[in-house]
Formats: structure tokens, sequence, C-alpha cells
């Protein structure tokens, strides 16, 4: 029998991970601000949404799930009209796996209302990419036919993923507004 399997959000200090189905890329920590703390379009240089920590979670597992890896359909930065060098971006390690483990889960944090904390910050970005030479990937670069490795783990018993972290960058000439919805996808193998 398949195991039952569910995309998570993990927010707060603890965090809290909550079962969705959609998601909102906002200035605060939360899975479902509704319509308050839109990401804003800077008057100049960059602004960015705070990140996000998404995993898959599941009960209920035959012999194991692995090989867990995500993607996009490609065109996030031009559907959401997030200007020009605006994209979501995705924390990368060095090398291994690109998921980011519960044990170093991190609160977004940023300006409430106006921009979260650049993931690659020196000081208040996140702790588990913040030290990589790797620059944060471009969402869109990772598509059905090259997704992003989350987690190599093989796990043979109830649990949860690794976490893709992202975060949308704002530019200047990004268009202001509520967006379409965009499906992003989790692959994994199960057996």
């Amino acid at each position: 029998m398949a195991a039952t399997v569910n995309v998570e959000e993990g927010n707060g200090s603890g965090p809290t991970w909550t079962v969705i189905t959609s998601g909102r890329y906002c200035t605060t920590d939360s899975y479902n601000p509704g319509s308050n703390y839109p990401c804003v379009v800077p008057t100049s240089g960059n602004n960015y949404s705070y990140w996000k920590h998404h995993r898959i979670a599941w009960t209920g597992v035959g012999t194991q799930i692995s090989n867990i890896r995500w993607y996009t359909p490609g065109n996030v930065a031009s559907t959401w009209q997030l200007g020009t060098g605006g994209q979501l971006m995705v924390g990368l390690r060095d090398s291994g796996d690109h998921g980011c483990p519960t044990a170093n889960y991190q609160q977004a944090t940023g300006t409430q209302g106006t921009t979260g904390h650049y993931i690659k910050d020196a000081t208040n970005g996140h702790d588990y990419y913040k030290s990589q030479a790797a620059t944060p990937g471009d969402a869109d670069n990772y598509t059905s036919a090259s997704p992003l490795t989350v987690d190599t783990t093989v796990y043979n018993a109830n649990g949860a993923s690794k976490s893709v972290v992202t975060q949308v960058k704002l530019v200047t000439d990004a268009t202001q507004g509520d967006k379409s919805n965009i499906t992003f996808t989790f692959l994994y193998d199960e057996i």
C-alpha cells in the first residue's frame, strides 16, 4: 500500500509544521497571511519575501521512501512579473543534498511588511546556507527535466524529508499585486 504523503510548511521558532495545499509568499512568518503583508516592490535595490521551509511528510510507508526531488514549471519569474533579475530563489549547498534538515530549520526574519532578510545575508541570513560558496539558485532552472535534489536519505518508517528553502526576490521593475497560482512539485521513489 502506498504511503499517505502531505506537503508541510514550517513557521515559528519551534517550528510548527502545517499541512498545506497552497502557500503564499509574504513579508511575515506565516503560512496563511491572506492579503496581509504582501511582498513589496522596492524603490531601489531588492526586496525579499520571508523565506519558506517546505517538506513532505508521510505515514504508512511500505518498504521505503527515497530520492526526494522538487521542481517548478520554469516560468515563476515571468508569471509573477518579478522584474529584471527578480526570481524565486532556492537555498543551495556546495555539495550533497540541497534540502535543509529539520534540525537546521531557522525561522524567517526581516522587516515585517517590507522585506525579509536575504538567505545569504552575512548577519541575518539562513545559517544552513549563508556560509556556503553557492549562491541561491533560480527556481526556474529546476524543472521536471532537471529537478532539485532535496534529500537522498532512505527512509523506512513514518517521517518527513529535508526542506526546500525558497524566497522571492523583487526588483524595482517588478509588478505589484496578487499573483496567479503556480504548482511546485515534489517527486520521490517509494517501494
